[in-house]
């Protein structure tokens, strides 16, 4: 990891075609401006985590959850009684 300090107008330049301006400062933060071709995705990391997380519960599944789906739109058959004995 390449750490630089950096002042409001200084900018950091990745391979030919991405800069990385630092706009302003902010208490314990700062402001940053990137150009980067349209290809290039730019994400913050917590957003990514948070999808990420968020896909994952979503494949989770209570085990019941279809049947209940089912009873919610009336596909599942109403109980049988219990069949009596056969008579010889």
């Amino acid at each position: 990891m390449l750490v630089l300090t950096r002042r409001a107008g200084e900018r950091v330049l990745i391979g030919d075609d991405i800069v990385i301006t630092i706009l302003d400062t902010r208490g314990d933060g700062i402001r940053i401006g990137i150009e980067a071709p349209r290809g290039v995705n730019i994400q913050r990391d917590e957003i990514v985590r948070a999808v990420s997380e968020a896909n994952v519960a979503a494949t989770q599944t209570n085990p019941d959850a279809e049947n209940r789906i089912k009873a919610a739109l009336g596909l599942v058959p109403p109980t049988a009684p219990a069949a009596a004995p056969a008579a010889d």
